[in-house]
């Protein structure tokens, strides 16, 4: 019995996953990680860090990456909703600098896989939401890097109205693509 289905993402790479949910009147019971059935969809990397924020509607996080080894992230989203974006920066790939999008919800299940060489970030569209997300490389503030979430080159449609955004301060200063994409490590292995 398969616990994990990977359905069909636009960008190569990217991973969106089903996870099989058993429930009945009582409730539910849904298995969030098993790593050998990851393996079996061809997501190979070990976790070593699980990650849980909280965040209200409007709040908007990211589009973070991690250099040096990079970090690989299993994001879903445990209660609420929120839209999680993934952005391509792998230098030579055919989607460089395209985004896209997926609905995560404590209802659906689903969980985003985002592989080192891209740059994550999500949206909270719900009045509160609680996002779990697993990474293959311990965090490092030194090797944390970003880009700009409303990059106008890059042209993310994020669900709630630019204007009712709420950035931190790190993301509203980030970089935009073209500006750092010299000093991306990423290539596209095709």
């Amino acid at each position: 019995m398969a616990r994990f289905e990977r359905l069909d993402t636009r960008i190569d790479g990217v991973g969106l996953i089903q996870p099989k949910v058993l429930g009945d009147e009582r409730g539910f019971f849904v298995e969030t990680y098993r790593r050998n059935e990851f393996a079996d969809i061809g997501l190979h990397e070990e976790m070593v860090q699980d990650n849980h924020s909280r965040s209200k509607r409007g709040i908007v996080r990211g589009m973070h990456f991690q250099i040096g080894d990079g970090a690989a992230k299993l994001i879903r989203c445990g209660r609420g909703h929120i839209v999680d974006v993934v952005v391509d920066v792998r230098k030579g790939s055919p989607t460089f600098g395209e985004w896209e999008a997926f609905d995560l919800t404590d209802e659906n299940g689903r969980m985003v896989y985002c592989p080192i060489g891209f740059a994550h970030g999500f949206c909270v569209v719900s009045e509160l939401a609680d996002v779990f997300y697993k990474q293959s490389s311990y965090y490092s503030d030194e090797h944390e890097r970003g880009i700009k979430y409303d990059d106008p080159e890059v042209g993310i449609e994020w669900p709630v109205p630019t204007d009712e955004l709420i950035p931190s301060q790190r993301d509203t200063d980030a970089p935009t693509l073209k500006e750092i994409e010299d000093q991306l490590p990423f290539r596209h292995q095709g």
